[in-house]
């Protein structure tokens, strides 16, 4: 009688216990403020919680604030563009020409259709050439003409830090791209205090590179406040300047490609002439649409399936805008610019996946653009879409997985919560900004979606060597009570 009585007072005692922490999940925002506690002063999380498939969240904290999506913005895109374009699509290059051929002559121009293929390397370039020779070709007695009329406008999307640009994870995405349109240099530092670095750049990329840069001692006066800086100019030229500390061995470096377009028609002149193949007038370059003409070699992408893959476990940017603009170009029948891009996506998703995104503001499809605003609560929408057609998507095995793979492999919040293989989530990252969206699998077995908007993070100067340590905490703590919660 004692041993049933107790049991059922234990019993009575783990509803109510779960109950209060329901409650508290839900209702208070005292306990998810505890989480915040633990973040630098000023910081601003917005957190959102519900289980696949339910109706209401379990946790809501701010969830209708608007924050900088970074790359979380790129599960907003992948979604919208399997819906629209299919899992099947491809990017396609092609060499055309309505000209006659005969005697190993091309009697007018060869057209190099570029279609914003994010993948295109060199190689395949090369190849198409190869094929043009095999069918004959010793010369074009025209032009080669460079269209990149799929896309139009500016390929450097609003919003972006001008101070980023050079770097290659901020390539321009345009409509020809030649091996991610990035390009790499050694820096080899002088060893006299003030002397000159020098740079060493392959024969095979058409680039120019000046060294203004100087070299100073570790410890030297000039060097406390030493600062490096690359301009690129017009035709493919930079000019590096500023200072380095010197070092031993040459530096690495890597820059992106500003006109993509020029940097392609270099690259292909140069295959011709390795292919022993003449062209008769200067390169041409051709932004407005044309009808197409005859096709003399092709090459295409992946699909995009696999392209979307890449793109969300990586946190691929050019696969991101590419994608992102040719939305723009098949949804509206015009040449692909970033206003056309975020339309699609809006109306892709509210017409295919009954979304209505409202006060979301898309300016780019990788989320490097510092316009964009989107609230929990939208992508918990997206979430909960992709979770409940996933079968159909095959979305969810495309994003990262803590522990095992892409962004997510070393992510040391969830190797410490013993979360190894139980979170699939798309990271975003960019000054100040640290993001999760997507799935965690619960103790229980259950398919929690969740958003993290964790913004205006920084930290004083004698914590900054902490502040991998303070997210991690922060990380560890919030999932593993997520995961144990259900």
């Amino acid at each position: 009688m004692q041993a049933s009585r107790y049991q059922l007072i234990m019993r009575l005692l783990k509803i109510f216990t779960g109950l209060a922490c329901t409650l508290a999940f839900t209702v208070q925002a005292a306990p998810i403020e505890q989480y915040a506690e633990s973040l630098p002063d000023g910081a601003s999380l917005s957190l959102m919680v519900q289980k696949v498939g339910a109706s209401t969240p379990s946790i809501d904290y701010h969830g209708k604030q608007l924050s900088l999506p970074a790359s979380t913005q790129k599960v907003v895109t992948a979604l919208a563009a399997l819906l629209q374009l299919g899992p099947d699509f491809k990017f396609i290059t092609t060499m055309e020409s309505s000209a006659t051929f005969s005697n190993g002559v091309l009697n007018g121009d060869l057209i190099v259709r570029f279609s914003g293929d994010p993948t295109l390397k060199r190689q395949q370039l090369r190849n198409m050439v190869q094929s043009l020779k095999q069918q004959g070709l010793q010369k074009i007695s025209g032009s080669l003409v460079i269209d990149s009329s799929v896309f139009a406008s500016h390929d450097k999307a609003p919003g972006w830090s001008w101070n980023d640009l050079t770097q290659c994870f901020s390539a321009p995405p345009s409509a020809a791209i030649v091996d991610k349109n990035c390009f790499t240099i050694a820096l080899q530092t002088s060893k006299q205090s003030g002397g000159t670095a020098t740079a060493q750049v392959a024969p095979y990329y058409p680039v120019q590179v000046i060294s203004n840069v100087k070299s100073y001692p570790q410890n030297s006066p000039d060097a406390r406040y030493c600062e490096f800086d690359v301009i690129a100019s017009e035709n493919q030229r930079y000019t590096l300047a500023g200072c380095m500390t010197q070092q031993e061995k040459p530096i690495s470096l890597a820059f992106a490609i500003q006109d993509g377009a020029d940097y392609a028609g270099q690259i292909l002149k140069s295959e011709f002439q390795q292919a022993g193949i003449q062209i008769g007038n200067a390169i041409r370059y051709q932004t407005s649409p044309t009808a197409p003409a005859k096709v003399l070699a092709q090459t295409q992408s992946v699909a995009l399936h696999d392209l979307l893959k890449v793109m969300l476990k990586v946190s691929d940017n050019m696969i991101a805008d590419t994608v992102f603009r040719t939305m723009g170009n098949r949804q509206y029948g015009v040449p692909g610019t970033w206003r056309s891009g975020s339309n699609a996506v809006r109306l892709t998703l509210r017409q295919q996946a009954g979304i209505d995104i409202g006060n979301t503001v898309i300016a780019d499809g990788s989320g490097l653009s510092r316009h964009n605003l989107i609230a929990a609560d939208t992508m918990m929408q997206i979430l909960q879409y992709i979770a409940q057609h996933d079968a159909q998507l095959d979305f969810i095995s495309m994003l990262p997985v803590s522990g095992q793979d892409g962004t997510l492999r070393s992510r040391s919040g969830f190797k410490d919560a013993g979360l190894d293989g139980k979170v699939s989530a798309k990271t975003g990252a960019l000054q100040g900004v640290y993001n999760l969206a997507g799935f965690i699998t619960t103790a229980s077995g259950e398919k929690m979606a969740f958003v993290q908007y964790l913004s205006g993070y920084a930290m004083s100067p004698q914590d900054r060597s902490s502040r991998k340590a303070t997210l991690a905490g922060f990380e560890s703590m919030l999932y593993r009570d997520i995961y144990t919660s259900n």
